[in-house]
């Protein structure tokens, strides 16, 4: 991101703080220290409490929020762990920065923070500013248009629906709705709801409401029982690694995957379900951390192009500097801007940036009772001051470089552990064996400090926060050794 996006945010100034990244960092303790295998007693009671109202079968353990600070999480036993999963990828700033909390301590944003108005009806002139200085000001090059939603499945719901209207709106020549559009649309049946479809990935994850997830192609449980719509599934690249020695190989893995792509338009063009939008993530991130190269992507812009359909690029996981960049896509030098990008997670608000040509033509076309929220901008606007004052774009770039080359040498030395080390900024993975391999490893890694994550069915990933630096790099890292030692 240039730095005079960031810059620009000052003309919003209700947000003001005189902290600097390290004034968080010096608050953090000296290090981890656990007191019981993790879930820890009183973690398991708060469990049982729960189960007595909801599945709680995905819980890990009970966090204590009030003691958990910058890199740091503490669960309700007192367990200080070294987070770099960042309550799954959502956190820029880490716990209980004093920038974000200032947001709640100053009394001129009470009104925004007690009332949650329907912003699609009644806008405030704070809302409205919002808009204009801290979205607009980081909005991608070329995408003047921002929607505000709820959270990245809505996010990315809405932009296909965005993409719909804007395809309904060019066959129609820009005229108004038929009485058979209209009525037909009443019944799920055409010409009102017409059979278009959207082109995803294998390996990707776009949400879990009903239209991503016929996008979503990561993990089966997520999908299992819920209908799907018939919408094409390309294939991704699954690139050899190192990929320094793997270059020709990979170049023709790009080469039949998009291959694929092209096919899939003309099988769906005849079958009459014309592909009309592409969803895809820069990163495939709950689908294993799986990469795709410049090239990949510039000439699925290309195909997209060529086969008038619009390219939405979902950034919920990627975006706001966790690969060094801004937005990941910034990385594939793209000939053009996406047509759609989606946000959420770091933003700590959620939405989609687009180019005017898919902003509806008619009111409640994109519409919820919210439409976002006023206090989550303020949180966000407190998170882009700070990037930009600590720099942090930079210290993730610095220590995504020692991260990634400690992970790097870590798999010389375990060859048989730890494999397809791969990575950009702090946004790093790694490949192990097997699921249960990785399973245990996570449940080891976690009883000696760290908090981490996995993603697809055998890649462990590193989602740490923006203010994460060498220290706390090399923490993870011989953490890392000691575990890797015990296989």
């Amino acid at each position: 991101m240039k730095t005079s996006r960031l810059l620009r945010l000052r003309c919003f100034p209700q947000v003001l703080f005189q902290c600097r990244g390290n004034s968080i960092l010096s608050q953090e303790p000296s290090g981890t220290k656990m007191k019981t295998e993790i879930p820890g007693p009183k973690s398991k009671e708060f469990i049982q409490t729960l189960e007595k109202t909801q599945n709680a079968m995905s819980t890990i353990f009970v966090l204590d929020l009030q003691k958990s600070i910058g890199n740091y999480a503490v669960d309700v036993d007192g367990n200080i762990m070294l987070d770099v999963y960042e309550q799954i990828a959502s956190l820029a700033l880490g716990y209980n920065h004093p920038a974000i909390q200032q947001v709640f301590q100053d009394p001129k944003n009470l009104s925004l923070l007690v009332n949650r108005p329907a912003l699609g009806a009644h806008p405030t002139p704070e809302f409205i500013k919002q808009i204009e200085c801290t979205l607009l000001p980081i909005a991608p090059t070329g995408l003047r248009y921002v929607q505000p939603m709820m959270c990245g499945s809505c996010a990315n719901e809405n932009a296909l629906k965005a993409i719909f209207a804007w395809h309904g709106n060019k066959k129609r020549d820009g005229k108004p709705f038929s009485t058979e559009d209209l009525k037909s649309s009443m019944y799920n049946k055409a010409p009102g709801c017409p059979s278009v479809s959207i082109m995803s990935f294998k390996g990707g994850f776009h949400g879990r409401t009903i239209g991503v997830l016929s996008c979503t192609h990561s993990v089966p449980i997520h999908k299992v029982d819920f209908p799907s719509f018939d919408w094409p599934i390309a294939s991704f690249p699954r690139y050899k690694y190192p990929l320094k020695e793997n270059e020709r190989e990979n170049q023709k893995e790009d080469e039949r995957c998009l291959a694929h792509v092209e096919e899939l338009f003309h099988e769906y063009e005849s079958k009459q379900k014309p592909v009309v939008g592409v969803l895809v993530e820069p990163i495939q991130s709950e689908g294993g951390d799986i990469h795709g190269s410049p090239s990949f992507f510039q000439k699925l812009q290309k195909i997209t192009k060529q086969n008038n359909a619009a390219l939405v690029i979902d950034e919920v996981q990627t975006g706001l500097g966790a690969t060094g960049k801004f937005w990941a896509h910034e990385h594939f030098s793209l000939p053009d801007s996406p047509d759609i990008v989606t946000y959420a997670k770091k933003f700590q608000a959620a939405g989609y940036f687009a180019k005017a040509e898919f902003q509806p033509k008619q009111p409640y076309r994109i519409f919820n009772t919210w439409m976002g929220e006023t206090a989550k901008l303020l949180v966000l606007d407190a998170i882009l001051k700070t990037v930009n004052q600590e720099n942090l774009l930079e210290n993730t770039r610095k220590t995504g470089n020692i991260l990634l080359n400690g992970l790097e040498n870590l798999s010389e030395q375990y060859p048989q552990l730890i494999l397809n080390v791969r990575g950009r900024g702090t946004f790093c993975a790694f490949d192990m064996p097997n699921t249960t391999i990785r399973d245990k490893f996570l449940v080891q890694m976690r009883n000696t400090g760290i908090q981490m994550g996995g993603c697809g069915t055998v890649t462990v990933r590193f989602r740490p926060a923006l203010i994460f630096t060498e220290k706390h790099a090399n923490i993870v890292l011989d953490k890392l050794s000691q575990v890797a030692k015990q296989h």
